[in-house]
C-alpha cells in the first residue's frame, strides 16, 4: 500500500526556515569540495536508500576490474525483478558496458552479474562495499545488495537492513566525484545521455537512456542516481557545480507514488539555496589571534649560565584554499601550544598548532615548529663551561 508524505516544515532552526518545505524525510545539503554539511533534516536518521545504491556499486566495480573484461550471467543475475536489462544465463558482457546499464537504466540484474565478477558473489561483494563505505567515514550506512533492493541480515549486532543516512550517502557521492581514483570515469559514465551496446558474441543489442533529469534540469549538473522501492520510496543522490562551488544534495523518503516529482523539487531548492547562500572566500583572510614568537625552554644549554632559553618558533606555511562559507559564518583560528619545553628540543618538532574552523568543522591545521634545536644541560656540558671559563691561564 502507498501512502503520500506532504511536505513538513520544522521549526526553530533559522536554516530550516530559510530553506523552506521539504517533502524528504531525510535530507543533506553538503559542500561537495571540503565535506561539511551545510543543511540537514534527519541527515543522520537511517533509511532504506534503494537504487542510490549504485553509485557504490559503480565506483567499487571501477576501482576493482577492468572496463574491458567479460563478464559472465549466472542464473542468480538473471533471476532479479524489474528494473532489469534482461540477461540470459551464460552469455559474456563488457564491464564498461554494464556499467552504463547500471548506472543510466538502473538495471538490477546488470549489478548482480557486475557483483558476482568483482567479488565472486553477491555477499562478498556487499563485504567491499561495507568496507569503502568504513574507509571514506560512513559509520551508520549497511550495504546487503548490489543494486539496492530491500533486504535485511543477521549480524553479531542484531539484525540489519540494507540502508544508510543521507549524511553518509552525500559522503559516498563526494568520494565517487572527488576522491576516488577512477572519478573521471565515474563522472563520464553517470553523465552520459545514451549508450549502446551488445553481448560479447554480438547476438543481442541493447541501448540505455539516462534516466537522471537533473542533468538537465540545472546548469552545472554534474551527476546523481534516482532511486525507489515501496519501502525507501523516491530517493535521489546528485551533484552540482558552479561558479567554483560544488554542492551535494542526498534525499531519502521523499515521496511515494504518484509523486515522482517530488525530488526534483527537493533537489532543486536546496541546490538553490547552496549557490544564493553560500560564497567562497580565502581561508588566509581568517582573523589570526596573536601567537608567541618564541617559548621558554627548561634545561636547556645558554651562552649565558642560568639564563632560560627562550627557543624561537616558526609557523609552517600553510597551502591556500577557498572554503564556502554562508551568511555570519567564519573562520576560527584558534592556537594550542606548550607553555613551555624541556631541552633537549630537535628542530621541527612540533610544539603548537593553529586550527581553522567553523563550528565543530575543521578546515585546516597548520604546525608550529622549533626554528632551531636545544640540548639539554648535561655534566660534559657543565664540564666544558667550567673550564672556559676557569681554566688554567
Amino acid at each position: 500500500m502507498f501512502f503520500c508524505i506532504p511536505p513538513v516544515l520544522c521549526y526553530g532552526d533559522e536554516k530550516t526556515a530559510e530553506v523552506g518545505n521539504l517533502y524528504a524525510l531525510s535530507a543533506v545539503l553538503m559542500d561537495g569540495d571540503s565535506g561539511r554539511i551545510l543543511y540537514e533534516k534527519n541527515g543522520r536518521e537511517q533509511r532504506p536508500m534503494a537504487s542510490t545504491t549504485k553509485i557504490m556499486t559503480c565506483i567499487v566495480v571501477l576501482e576493482n576490474s577492468r572496463p574491458e573484461e567479460a563478464a559472465t550471467v549466472s542464473a542468480y543475475a538473471a533471476s532479479m525483478p524489474k528494473v532489469r536489462l534482461g540477461v540470459q544465463e551464460g552469455e559474456q558482457y563488457r564491464v564498461e558496458d554494464l556499467l552504463y546499464s547500471l548506472m543510466l537504466e538502473s538495471h538490477n540484474d546488470t549489478a548482480v552479474v557486475l557483483a558476482e565478477h568483482v567479488a565472486g558473489s553477491v555477499e562478498a561483494f556487499a563485504d567491499l562495499m561495507n568496507k569503502k563505505a568504513e574507509e571514506i567515514g560512513c559509520r551508520d550506512t549497511c550495504f546487503i545488495t548490489p543494486n539496492g533492493l530491500d533486504a535485511e541480515k543477521e549480524t553479531k549486532n542484531g539484525k540489519r537492513e540494507h540502508s544508510t543516512t543521507a549524511a553518509d550517502l552525500a559522503r559516498i557521492l563526494r568520494y565517487c566525484i572527488k576522491d576516488s581514483p577512477k572519478r573521471e570515469a565515474f563522472l563520464s559514465i553517470t553523465a552520459a545521455p545514451s549508450h549502446g551496446f551488445s553481448d560479447c558474441e554480438g547476438r543481442r543489442s541493447f541501448s540505455c537512456v539516462n534516466h537522471n533529469a537533473f542533468l538537465t534540469m540545472m546548469e552545472g549538473a554534474l551527476t546523481g542516481k534516482t532511486g525507489f522501492t515501496a519501502k525507501a520510496g523516491y530517493c535521489y543522490v546528485g551533484a552540482l557545480k558552479r561558479e567554483d562551488k560544488t554542492f551535494i544534495v542526498a534525499l531519502l523518503g521523499c515521496g511515494w507514488p504518484n509523486n515522482k516529482g517530488y525530488k526534483w523539487a527537493d533537489t532543486r531548492k536546496l541546490m538553490e539555496y547552496g549557490l544564493e547562500h553560500y560564497s567562497l572566500q580565502k581561508l588566509s583572510d581568517a582573523e589570526f589571534p596573536k601567537l608567541p614568537s618564541t617559548v621558554p625552554v627548561e634545561n636547556g644549554q645558554s651562552p649565558i649560565l642560568g639564563e632560560e632559553k627562550e627557543l624561537p618558533l616558526f609557523c609552517k606555511p600553510i597551502k591556500d584554499q577557498m572554503v564556502l562559507l554562508g551568511p555570519g559564518e567564519k573562520v576560527e583560528v584558534v592556537y594550542e601550544g606548550v607553555p613551555f619545553l624541556t631541552a633537549p628540543v630537535k628542530k621541527g618538532e612540533r610544539v603548537g598548532t593553529l586550527t581553522y574552523k567553523t563550528g565543530d568543522f575543521i578546515w585546516a591545521e597548520q604546525e608550529i615548529t622549533a626554528r632551531e634545536a636545544i640540548e639539554e644541560i648535561n655534566f660534559a656540558w657543565c664540564l666544558e663551561q667550567t673550564i672556559k671559563r676557569f681554566g688554567a691561564g
